[in-house]
């Protein structure tokens, strides 16, 4: 509560302090959310260009493609190296610069000191910092397509020894990354602290929101898987530009020349220390979708959360698994059966917790008074989204089934089924959700419908016959999709479909994009402070929250979840009240 005493100098601070340099974690998260759904959005134009080049490779890009220049696009025919640059490229930005940015620092600023009942994050200063690192990572990695020989190209997960030898695009890369880890580490920092210091008075853990709970998870991973990849992302920059080799074992020949480097390094350090983050990293991806979800079908339902603590514990079990999984990665590395056996026993025993929460969510469905409103019908879609993409990890966990299934389509079937129709709708949900609290005003229900449903429809279009090519065999990281393959011709037109979708995909967002600049300034504006009349302490401040949130200290007296309370005469009980009306 150390920070209320600013409360009243908010409204005088200058424009820049107030809006550009803030400290206020409304305005950072707000700053956060602009600029990830910005690399969100050009992450995605990369993967519309692949898709033109999987569907009809050889074929120029009408209209655009010359655009591209005679380095990049001849005629406007996609080079195989611009294509792995897009690739690289659209799978680092999606994730690093887009997704986690979004889950952790938009909503996890935005909401986590609101529902706890903080006047702000514990560091504000830090909280600044680790915004602007994130800004400054992404514009060095998009300077990168200007730089001689353009981005970084040796896929997202930047292997050695290829990444060593690279352009020099990919030491952009490896700069962009350790600003964007720095800035995940000094969030981390603000979340545990801010979670652990800064809640009201009766808000003890077993009533924390599930969303808080998704967060300060999110948070533990992040400050203990980054730092390995840091780390490595330090070394490899040394290895490109000191002449180091801690990742370049001796005997490298490139074109039948021997390769110049002192030599006693090792491929596989890298891979080890990639998954080590890469893994838990796909948990910092989904928990704060799960947290989202579970707020919005609590409210929506009108029931409690039935299984909350089980949920919980699930939730922490998940987080200490997620650190002895990531060698599922690694099957055809030439690894012993014993730690292959270990870390297959592990990836089956952390799917156990994805499916209690799911369960629970599912159960709490049955009987509810549903409301199928825009937030709600994203929410809901992520239960099967989400489903299938945990089931049909399941194979990859086992080395029998990986070994056929590695580097195929199947593997980026089943990652974007948990990233794309999951986290992304999540946090589409989440934004309908919070967006009366954050400006006063509702987005449109119509431009919502006309959002949410095509682009249900075309997200299954897109990645749904990528299981089949993935069982057929057709590779990954191919630039033309396989036609220079004898792969059955049955297989390969399903590019075609991919790509209407994914195009289908891009015109679904048009609406999306019109209501939320649109109802910023012109939305229909709500009545109360609660608009969906939900419990938790978020909706018991004014919209539009003041600097420092409360005019006075809150207190929780409940858990978060209090629906259809017996004796009470309404159907919700909020957390700050004192007692059940």
């Amino acid at each position: 509560m150390s920070h209320s005493h600013d409360s009243s100098h908010g409204h005088d601070l200058p424009f820049w302090q107030k809006y550009i340099f803030s400290q206020d974690h409304k305005v950072i998260g707000i700053q956060y959310g602009i600029t990830a759904l910005f690399f969100l959005f050009f992450g995605f134009c990369l993967m519309l260009l692949m898709r033109w080049q999987l569907a009809y490779p050889g074929e120029p890009l009408p209209v655009i493609g010359k655009l591209f220049g005679e380095a990049n696009m001849p005629g406007g025919v996609m080079l195989p190296e611009f294509y792995n640059q897009l690739g690289a490229m659209h799978g680092t930005i999606m994730v690093f610069l887009g997704v986690v940015p979004l889950a952790v620092g938009a909503f996890g600023n935005f909401v986590v000191p609101l529902q706890i009942g903080a006047p702000d994050m514990a560091f504000p200063k830090l909280n600044m910092a680790s915004y602007w690192a994130y800004f400054l990572g992404g514009v060095v990695m998009l300077a990168s397509f200007f730089v001689p020989g353009g981005a970084a190209s040796s896929g997202w997960t930047s292997y050695s020894p290829l990444a060593n030898i690279a352009t020099q695009g990919q030491t952009y890369w490896l700069i962009g990354m350790v600003l964007l880890i720095t800035s995940s580490l000094l969030g981390a920092v603000n979340f545990i602290t801010t979670i652990f210091q800064l809640r009201a008075e009766g808000m003890t853990f077993m009533r924390l929101p599930f969303f808080v709970w998704a967060q300060l998870i999110t948070a533990f991973l992040l400050l203990l898987a980054f730092p390995p990849l840091e780390a490595a992302g330090v070394l490899q920059l040394m290895d490109r530009v000191a002449g180091t080799s801690f990742f370049l074992p001796s005997g490298l020949m490139i074109s039948g020349e021997p390769l110049k480097v002192s030599g006693g390094g090792s491929v596989l350090l890298w891979q080890h220390l990639f998954w080590f983050l890469a893994h838990p990293e796909v948990y910092v991806l989904i928990l704060p979708a799960m947290g989202i979800v579970t707020e919005i079908i609590a409210t929506n339902t009108r029931k409690p959360i039935g299984g909350y603590k089980s949920m919980v514990y699930s939730i922490i079990f998940l987080g200490f698994m997620s650190f002895i999984v990531w060698a599922h990665h690694m099957y055809l590395t030439g690894m012993g059966t014993g730690i292959s056996a270990f870390f297959q026993a592990t990836t089956m025993i952390i799917s156990i917790p994805s499916v209690i929460i799911l369960s629970v969510l599912f159960i709490t469905l049955w009987g509810g008074s549903i409301r199928f409103n825009i937030p709600m019908l994203f929410a809901l879609s992520f239960l099967p989204m989400f489903g299938i993409g945990g089931l049909t990890g399941l194979p990859l966990g086992l080395s029998a089934s990986d070994i056929p299934l590695h580097d195929t389509y199947y593997v980026i079937a089943h990652f974007h089924y948990i990233v794309a129709p999951g986290t992304i709708f999540a946090l589409f949900a989440g934004i309908y959700y919070w967006f009366p609290k954050a400006t006063g005003r509702k987005m449109n229900d119509v431009l919502g419908h006309l959002h949410f449903w095509p682009s249900f429809a075309f997200m299954n279009i897109i990645f749904m016959p990528m299981f089949i090519q993935g069982l057929a065999g057709v590779s990954r990281r191919l630039y033309d999709g396989g036609a220079s393959y004898s792969f059955d011709p049955g297989i390969l037109h399903l590019n075609v479909i991919m790509t209407h979708g994914a195009w289908g995909l891009a015109i679904a967002q048009i609406p999306f994009i019109i209501n939320f600049f649109w109802s910023i300034t012109k939305g229909q504006r709500v009545e109360s402070d609660n608009p969906w009349q939900a419990t938790t302490l978020e909706w018991g401040v004014p919209n539009c929250p003041p600097h420092g949130n409360f005019t006075k200290a809150p207190q929780a007296y409940r858990g978060p979840y209090e629906y259809n309370v017996p004796g009470a005469k309404k159907d919700f009980t909020p957390q700050h009240e004192s007692k059940v009306e």
